[in-house]
């Protein structure tokens, strides 16, 4: 069976994950009015940011990364009995292994709380809430681990619509958790958390038919001496840096932000779940369908093909990520007006939340171009290559943030604020958590740059022809979208003193024009969406 084309993957994929964006943007609006930006709301992050993590860094990190290239060889080279053997020892495998930590997380609820958010410590009431949520929220690592397992057979078979649009499951748990479950708890915010281990149930049972369909829904078994899997476990252990390095600042970002003045978590949330938007629907979806494409090239020592995928990677992604940059930088208190403006979430909020939104959208062009560069090695099976380049940028991470955290602090405080220590003076002084989004932004600029010298340097990837061409097209339509963008902002400029109708007709008609006038440009200069079809 022929391989559709990865522009056909990628809009199908892309398609199907615009729909969970679209909810997990009203799930973000209905928790913001119902809910605020508070002490409550900051718990509930931490809680489900630590298995989120932990989901990030073992199920579409490290295990996806180690999982699909060894699937796909399998698939390639041997027979549908081995390749439903190999998914069914990997299944039991990761299982009883993710079991085990499950237990432990819940039963070391407290523990993992203080590693995770020691800031919380000094609030009884806020660390007890964390630990309670935690105790409900962390199953949800398993069962969207075996997930993730699910989806990337699924898309080692082209299938990418269902396991793009399986979070549409966990959006519509946590809306119902918010408006239905809540009010009827004594501690309404913990509708939230019970929410999401019911989605992490539902969406495993979502992908099972479809599994069953293709004859590879089996018992799961555990396979530790499988050589297969035991090939998958040696290629995932270095990836656990390598893959998720956005993760693992993401939640240093969370250990520190615990120190900071109240709703910094919920701010921080707020951004990256915009940030999300641009990567999950076109990032993630690039590196999702291009490592099945970059193995299968690998696998059959198809050099042209691996580089002609990688090169559509490239500038595929630029195309995308560098407008929508653009776009989170200069009209991220619109958007955020907009959207959160609501209920308990006022005008400070959005002032809060924009200044890490507008830090984290200049980091994006990185973070989507390390979705294409990392498959790469991964597909070649070599982990080592970004690993190196992980655990560097997560250690220049951390120095950054203490970096610029120090700069902003020394700008903003007041003498006042030291009265009781500069511990305690971090908490008073709002706007700090931006140093925690910059510092990521730049950090993941040092990571891709380590990725694209390793890629040039083994001599493994070549730029195709026309990147002239196609570097001039970029940078005249993005310097057109930036002049229409910064205009509209001049005329319209006072976003949160405006009424909602207001607000949202304002913000369609500067997304609306700043779109056309970067894609109108684009095709003036002679750009056609046949050169994105991709191989």
């Amino acid at each position: 069976m022929k391989a559709p084309s990865l522009l056909r993957s990628m809009m199908s994929f892309s398609a199907m994950t615009f729909i969970s964006r679209i909810l997990g943007l009203v799930r973000e609006m209905v928790i913001a009015s119902t809910f605020g930006a508070n002490a409550a709301t900051d718990a509930f992050w931490v809680a489900f940011r630590i298995p989120n993590f932990l989901r990030r860094l073992f199920a579409e990190g490290s295990f996806s990364l180690a999982f699909v290239p060894v699937l796909t060889e399998v698939k390639e080279k041997q027979s549908h009995a081995a390749l439903k053997s190999l998914i069914a020892r990997t299944a039991g495998t990761l299982g009883g292994v993710l079991l085990v930590v499950t237990a432990l997380g819940i039963w070391g609820a407290p523990w993992v709380t203080s590693a995770f958010a020691p800031g919380s410590v000094d609030d009884p009431h806020k660390f007890e809430l964390t630990a309670h949520m935690l105790r409900v929220t962390f199953p949800f690592l398993l069962f969207v681990s075996l997930t993730a397992l699910a989806g990337g057979v699924l898309n080692s078979f082209h299938k990418f619509a269902l396991p793009a649009i399986t979070p549409v499951i966990l959006n519509l748990c946590m809306i119902s958790g918010a408006l239905w479950l809540a009010p009827h708890l004594d501690v309404p915010i913990m509708g939230l958390a019970w929410a999401i281990l019911a989605a992490g149930v539902l969406q495993l049972a979502l992908q099972l038919p479809t599994l069953r369909r293709l004859d590879l829904l089996a018992i799961p078994r555990w396979g530790w001496r499988h050589p297969e899997v035991r090939r998958i476990l040696r290629l995932m252990v270095p990836t656990l840096f390598g893959s998720s390095i956005a993760q693992v600042n993401l939640l240093l970002d969370t250990l520190i932000a615990s120190f900071l003045i109240a709703g910094s978590q919920t701010w921080l949330a707020q951004s990256d779940r915009l940030l999300e938007f641009p990567l999950g629907l076109f990032g993630v979806a690039m590196g999702t369908v291009i490592l099945p494409s970059l193995s299968r090239h690998h696998v059959t020592t198809d050099r042209e093909g691996f580089a002609r995928a990688l090169d559509w990677g490239l500038r595929t992604a630029l195309l995308i990520a560098v407008p929508a940059a653009i776009g989170l930088i200069i009209l991220a208190r619109p958007m955020l007006s907009t959207l959160f403006q609501h209920g308990q979430f006022n005008a400070f909020d959005v002032r809060m939340a924009s200044m890490s939104l507008s830090a984290l959208g200049f980091g994006l062009p990185a973070f989507a171009l390390i979705k294409v560069l990392a498959p790469a090695f991964y597909s070649r099976q070599d982990t080592r290559t970004p690993v190196r380049a992980g655990v560097v940028a997560m250690i220049a991470n951390m120095v950054f943030n203490v970096v610029f955290l120090a700069i902003l602090f020394s700008l903003w405080h007041t003498p006042a604020d030291m009265d009781d220590g500069w511990l305690q003076a971090l908490s008073k002084v709002p706007g700090l958590h931006m140093a925690l989004a910059m510092a990521s932004a730049l950090a993941s600029y040092l990571n891709l740059a380590q990725l694209w010298r390793a890629l040039r340097r083994q001599g493994i990837f070549q730029l195709q022809p026309g990147w002239a061409r196609f570097g001039l097209r970029l940078l005249v339509a993005c310097v057109v979208l930036l002049v229409v963008l910064v205009a509209g902002r001049e005329l319209w400029p006072h976003f949160t003193a405006r009424g909602t109708w207001v607000r949202i007709v304002h913000l369609l008609v500067l997304i609306g024009a700043g779109g056309a006038a970067y894609l109108g440009t684009l095709f003036a200069l002679g750009f056609r969406l046949r050169e994105l079809r991709g191989v």
